[in-house]
């Protein structure tokens, strides 16, 4: 990740946003991630099941995604395709911001 000298102002603001947004700076839920952003994937708190057919549709650790719309469902585009996540299924999976 750019460090925030290497930023581009907008690029400065969406990891503010996610920085106060989050607990931690470096990580957060996917549910609270703001729509257009930019993240990669840290970790899955998922069941097990759960956690394998995540990572057989592309949300495996750090796969690279972007979540386009923050709704009562977040759509999320991955790997070429987008997909629907409820926002309880969202809060398990754990992003850190990256540079749009």
């Amino acid at each position: 990740m750019n460090t925030f000298a290497e930023m581009t102002n907008k690029e400065v603001q969406e990891a503010e946003d996610c920085h106060r947004h989050c607990a931690k700076p470096e990580s957060c839920p996917l549910s609270r991630v703001r729509a257009g952003m930019l993240v990669r994937i840290t970790s899955l708190s998922t069941p097990p099941e759960v956690t394998r057919h995540l990572r057989e549709i592309g949300f495996g650790e750090q796969q690279v995604i972007r979540l386009v719309l923050r709704q009562s469902n977040l759509i999320c585009q991955v790997c070429n395709a987008r997909l629907a996540l409820s926002s309880q299924l969202a809060q398990m999976i754990m992003v850190e911001p990256l540079p749009a």
